[in-house]
């Protein structure tokens, strides 16, 4: 199913995630590959099926195969680093930050595309993931390398609707298992 396929299933009750979808693949903020690596990368962390697999199957036509493979691999490693570095800013226990993390990290190196836009991705997952302390890091790391802060907004802004919709559609399949009762 096509994208614009899947988002005319879109409820009433979500029709504003819709339109805004629409309009933020169009903002000027971002550059295409920017927007559809932030795409990719949001849904890949909002889990849902049929907007992964929409969303994949559009992106070929907008982000290089190598840059596909970056926005997967983000939302992949900040699925591990947002729960490790969230356990680490929510503990009270300072030690934690103290040892090693352990935890192989290679594709935040070797993604092999402009360094911006993986940070980029990596900050809206990290917004979907709801983890304070990579949002900081990322965050800092993509204005320190000149990226403004509205244009880090509209890739929040766009993660926030993908996980949105993903929210919706999620419901829509349990919705559709039940039975309608009075």
């Amino acid at each position: 199913m096509t994208l614009n396929e899947l988002l005319d299933t879109v409820p009433a009750y979500a029709k504003d995630l819709k339109l805004n979808l629409s309009t933020l693949v169009q903002q000027q903020e971002l550059n295409e590959q920017q927007i559809w690596g932030t795409l990719v990368a949001s849904a890949v962390a909002s889990r849902n099926p049929q907007l992964i697999q929409s969303v994949l199957a559009e992106a070929v036509s907008h982000l290089s195969p190598q840059a596909l493979e970056a926005a997967k691999g983000a939302a992949a490693v900040m699925g591990m680093n947002n729960i490790y570095y969230r356990f680490q800013h929510l503990t009270k226990n300072e030690k934690y930050a103290t040892l090693p993390a352990r935890l192989r990290m290679n594709v935040m190196r070797t993604h092999g595309i402009d360094p911006v836009d993986f940070e980029l991705w990596c900050t809206a997952v990290s917004a979907i993931n709801g983890c304070g302390a990579c949002i900081d890091s990322h965050e800092q790391v993509l204005r320190n390398k000149g990226m403004t802060e509205e244009a880090i907004l509209a890739a929040v802004r766009l993660a926030s609707v993908v996980h949105g919709l993903a929210t919706v559609f999620d419901t829509e399949a349990v919705a559709a298992t039940q039975p309608v009762s009075a």
